[in-house]
């Protein structure tokens, strides 16, 4: 990776890691339920918090909602319409909770739909604009949203090689070279088969810029397994209860296990490294300790024959190396040697 971005205060890099709590609609139609939701996240380390700004009519035609049932009973809603409307943010709650995340301290994003969505997100100053899986191929949004001038995350679900780059070209060519891939799978969840953690470093290396991982895999082991193979964000869905009715709820982390994804991350992130083999100081130190030399398995007397018979390897390496060993082998003493004693090439004739 060649480029970094920044997002709020933060420098997206190889060596650093940043954290979207994805609620999207799993506040369930409840704004108070929503604030307590960025204060968890907050506490449970997220860096930020994202909404959904779809809405039934701008998201998706009439045939797929009018007069059709609801899908979610548990909220007591029979008709699709009134599910999707309950589920859903107006922008006077999108403003409130840009203003509630604010004050927690946490930055607010949301994933826009329509160019007026993009432009209430604009006024509101957001951080980061995220591009859904969906809309990968919706090049006059990502054109839109490109003009703004503000980091994009752009999720690759369902998308092609071709479509990827036709995408950061769209961004690129309308003056915003501030992107980031998210490799993701959509399905809720994935076969672990197919969710193919190999596309984060290969993404990578296509398109020299940050690459993160949009996860919908059941449990954290995954995302972790992401940030081992390079993955610079992770974006994981976040919920107060798996019980809850809605989509999402299965897939997602609870504050515990967001925050265990969290610490967890970034010590997978510390401990990458680079892809040279070099000792650190401290190891390097540790050699005279933990490794051994030739000394004498007994007594060895002047002008006897060094043999393996009358040699060991033992702590600490403050002597010959045993890779040194034909230095010796066969070979009188010059001395008399005590047991345990080093047995150096000098000892030798």
């Amino acid at each position: 990776m060649k480029e970094s971005i920044i997002i709020g205060k933060k420098e997206i890099t190889d060596q650093s890691l940043f954290f979207i709590a994805e609620i999207g609609a799993n506040f369930q139609g409840d704004i108070n339920m929503a604030k307590k939701m960025i204060v968890e996240a907050k506490k449970a380390g997220a860096d930020a918090v994202k909404f959904q700004s779809w809405k039934k009519d701008t998201l998706m035609v009439e045939d797929l909602w009018l007069n059709k049932k609801s899908d979610i009973k548990e909220f007591g809603f029979e008709k699709m319409e009134d599910l999707l409307d309950f589920l859903s943010l107006s922008e006077d709650e999108i403003i409130e909770l840009k203003k509630f995340s604010d004050e927690v301290g946490i930055l607010f994003s949301s994933t826009p739909v329509t160019f007026e969505d993009v432009d209430l997100l604009d006024e509101l100053d957001v951080a980061f604009y995220k591009v859904a899986s969906c809309d990968l191929d919706n090049l006059p949004l990502i054109e839109h949203i490109a003009k703004k001038g503000k980091p994009i995350i752009v999720s690759t679900g369902m998308g092609t090689l071709k479509e990827i780059a036709l995408a950061v070209d769209t961004a690129v060519s309308a003056g915003n070279n501030k992107i980031m891939l998210l490799h993701c799978v959509s399905l809720y969840p994935p076969d672990d088969e197919i969710v193919n953690l190999n596309n984060i470093p290969f993404l990578k290396e296509v398109f020299k810029i940050p690459v993160g991982f949009s996860d919908h895999t059941i449990g954290i082991s995954i995302p972790l397994a992401s940030i081992a193979l390079g993955a610079n964000l992770i974006e994981k869905h976040f919920t107060l209860n798996k019980n809850f009715p809605g989509w999402d709820h299965k897939i997602s982390a609870t504050p515990d296990e967001f925050a265990f994804l969290v610490k967890e991350g970034k010590r997978i992130k510390k401990s990458i490294g680079e892809r040279v083999r070099k000792l650190s100081d401290k190891e390097y130190h540790q050699r005279t300790l933990f490794r051994r030399s030739i000394v004498a398995s007994n007594e060895i007397k002047k002008g006897e024959i060094i043999t393996m018979n009358n040699i060991a390897f033992k702590r600490p390496a403050k002597g010959l190396s045993p890779s040194r060993i034909n230095l010796i082998l066969g070979k009188r003493a010059r001395r008399n040697i005590a047991k345990d004693e080093n047995i150096l090439e000098r000892d030798v004739e």
